[in-house]
């Protein structure tokens, strides 16, 4: 099994388990708290009912009442600068909740801005992530420059150690300033400030929706701009180093398997139309139709028997398919017949070896050893043998 495969489904393993994790640690620390509440506004919606001697119907208009006036304590949410706070959680995906489109036209160009603007927004901090990745690199540079030690090029530890540092005091001080104009404590403002920067965006704690800030309070509201889009670019430098280095783990190992697979076919033996590779395996096949063998070059015999057409025409396609490589291919390879051990005899005008003074069996390559001149003579031996050197190295 390839590694981006076997990466890919541990993935999928880890991830499911850890949201099985998430799911019976959540379970454990809020379902009981779930049930209390509940529990008690129903207390409390009994005793209100009682108290004024309203039907259920009467009490759940009021329910309503209360719940879609909530959005309007902050003032009016769609004129321009609340727009462009909606605007920006749209881009950002942050998508709070607090302010929703009610018209078919508000949802309609909701959607159409989310598809071109999300993509924009993506690239964009990226781009500003990339940029404060370099300026962190420089500065780490010049600081161990001026400190005179021995290693000054900053490596990818230093450059995650100054981004989680950017990011931790980013939370810090918008924590802070959040506290103060929204009354919140410290702790749900770090909260608010964690899930605002990595576009969670329950909605459950939304600023500038209190006295009416989005009109009364531009500062404020600029302050809030301003911290959503310089911590998403802080955050995004940090995605930049941890997440995208592993997204790009399979592409690199898919090059690194085609440079093998190619390597692997330029150092390759054919031995009677099977291709024996680098690494050991075997491709079975056999030459096309004019000869051509797998990388495409012109293989054709200088002989002039129908072995090659006979061969031909028994196999219509070039078919190859991977055998089991090979334990032992000593068996497989040519038997070298030297060339000083040859000789010519002129009575039979054929080609034997000095060991046996006999002919070589030509049914070995599937050709006959004698061949004859244009005008019928026959060859002397140094004709023949220029002619047929590959047939008469080898014996297979």
């Amino acid at each position: 099994m390839k590694k981006q495969n076997v990466r890919t489904i541990s993935l999928i393993v880890c991830t499911f388990t850890y949201l099985l994790v998430g799911a019976a640690v959540f379970d454990a620390l809020e379902s009981e708290t779930e049930k209390r509440r509940w529990e008690a506004l129903q207390d409390a919606e009994d005793m209100i009912i009682r108290k004024y001697n309203i039907s259920q119907e009467d009490f759940k208009v009021m329910e309503t009442v209360v719940l879609k006036s909530e959005s309007h304590k902050a003032g009016q949410q769609w004129k321009f600068t609340g727009a462009f706070y909606y605007a920006t959680t749209v881009l950002t995906t942050i998508g709070y909740g607090h302010s929703t489109p009610s018209t078919v036209g508000g949802k309609l160009f909701t959607m159409c801005y989310a598809i071109v603007g999300i993509p924009l927004g993506l690239v964009m901090f990226q781009s500003i992530g990339e940029r404060v990745n370099r300026l962190s690199s420089y500065v780490i540079q010049a600081v161990r420059t001026s400190l005179r030690c021995k290693r000054t090029v900053a490596s990818e530890v230093d450059l995650i150690c100054v981004v989680t540092t950017l990011s931790s005091l980013t939370i810090a001080g918008g924590a802070a300033a959040f506290s103060r104009f929204e009354g919140w404590s410290y702790f749900d403002s770090v909260y608010y400030c964690f899930i605002t920067l990595t576009t969670i965006g329950f909605g459950d704690m939304v600023a500038l929706q209190r006295d009416n800030a989005l009109n009364r309070k531009p500062e404020y509201v600029m302050f809030a701009l301003i911290f959503i889009l310089f911590g998403l670019a802080i955050v995004a430098a940090s995605l930049n180093l941890l997440v995208l280095r592993f997204v790009t783990m399979n592409t690199e190992d898919e090059r690194r398997d085609e440079a093998q697979a190619m390597q692997a076919l330029q150092v390759a033996v054919k031995l009677e139309g099977d291709v024996i590779t680098s690494n050991g395996s075997i491709l079975s096949g056999y030459e096309g139709h004019d000869g051509q063998s797998l990388d495409g070059s012109n293989t054709s015999s200088m002989c002039t028997c129908p072995c090659l057409s006979l061969n031909r025409n028994r196999h219509k396609k070039n078919q190859y398919k991977l055998r089991r490589s090979p334990t032992h291919m000593r068996h497989l390879l040519p038997e070298v017949v030297p060339m000083q051990d040859l000789n010519y005899d002129y009575d039979t005008q054929s080609l034997h070896t000095l060991a046996d003074r006999g002919t070589v069996d030509s049914s070995y390559m599937g050709v006959d050893m004698v061949d004859t001149a244009s005008n019928g003579s026959p060859m002397r031996p140094h004709t023949l043998l220029k002619r047929n050197v590959s047939l008469l190295s080898f014996r297979i």
